[in-house]
């Protein structure tokens, strides 16, 4: 499964994912008000990802935003959308924008054969498409959205479908080249490529700037929203934080969660953990600036890990 990702294409299961439809003549201009990313320069067919905050710059959700004709798609973790929607409807006041939650599947599709499995399967995604381009096609003869997917693993893409019609998109996927792929699987080529999700790696304990993802979600040259002025403040210090994500190389499997000490001093947490083919026992995990720096040394139970940049580099 990990070479059908990294040399054909594979098919994931992204069940925790939901889309909260936001509806309205002023809705990017709302959107673009209170998250970190420029949606307002996105046309229909383009999208951002961005984050949510709070005032303190806590990280509430990151989300993949989808401009479509009539509607801003925002996929996010399905066990935050109960959290964001009021959110949301707080920060509205008296704009004329509306909130629906979609019923929605979503697969992932990886690898650098996808777009010819797309095609195969009957859709024509373009080959230039950036990161949340999206395109309505059909697969199997069902109707769903295909958007480049910036934030999964081996070049990627998600596809939206009914769930009365995935079963049927799932088939037509497979039977066009695509290879089943299992989490534990997906876990590992999201750490080889420093693709930290939300939920598993990212949580509201943390700010922008620890998870190397500011470049992604946010853009300097906005104006304001929920937090900008943490991030710009941090901007100005050169993004230094307290703790940072980082890869790791491991002498043997860890579990998530795991502490990462050094000299008996806890300096960071394993959030992702797996065992690739390539490299073997890797992770990702937040740690203490002290112990930041690759090539660093640390100890998790009884194994040792050395800390490097994501990607990890094979």
């Amino acid at each position: 499964m990990h070479a059908a990702a990294r040399e054909a294409a594979a098919l994931a299961e992204l069940s925790d994912r939901a889309v909260l439809a936001v509806t309205g003549p002023l809705r990017v201009k709302f959107l673009h008000g209170i998250l970190s990313n420029d949606l307002q320069s996105r046309a229909p067919g383009q999208g951002v990802r961005a984050a949510l905050m709070d005032v303190k710059g806590h990280l509430l959700v990151l989300m993949r935003a989808l401009v479509a004709d009539d509607a801003v798609l925002l996929e996010m973790p399905a066990d935050r959308i109960d959290a964001v929607e009021p959110l949301l409807v707080h920060y509205r006041v008296a704009a004329p924008v509306r909130f629906a939650r979609r019923d929605v599947s979503v697969l992932g599709l990886l690898g650098p054969l996808a777009p010819d499995v797309l095609r195969r399967a009957g859709a024509e995604v373009p080959a230039d498409a950036r990161a949340e381009d999206h395109v309505a096609a059909s697969l199997g003869g069902r109707s769903v959205r295909i958007a480049r997917a910036g934030d999964l693993p081996a070049a990627g893409w998600v596809v939206h479908a009914a769930p009365a019609d995935a079963a049927a998109v799932r088939e037509a996927l497979v039977a066009a080249g695509a290879v089943p792929l299992g989490a534990a699987t997906l876990d590992v080529l999201r750490i080889e490529d420093g693709r930290p999700w939300y939920g598993p790696d990212v949580t509201a304990e943390n700010l922008l700037h620890e998870t190397g993802l500011v470049g992604e979600y946010h853009s300097p040259t906005k104006g304001c929203y929920v937090g900008q002025e943490v991030v710009a403040r941090l901007d100005a210090r050169g993004g230094n934080v307290n703790k940072i994500l980082r890869g790791l190389r491991l002498g043997a499997p860890v579990v998530a969660g795991a502490t990462l000490t050094v000299a008996g001093r806890d300096v960071g947490r394993v959030t992702t953990a797996g065992v690739s083919p390539r490299l073997g026992p890797i992770a990702m995990a937040f740690v203490h600036r002290s112990a930041a720096e690759p090539g660093t040394k640390v100890d998790i139970g009884a194994t040792t890990g050395t800390v490097g940049l994501l990607p990890i580099a094979g």
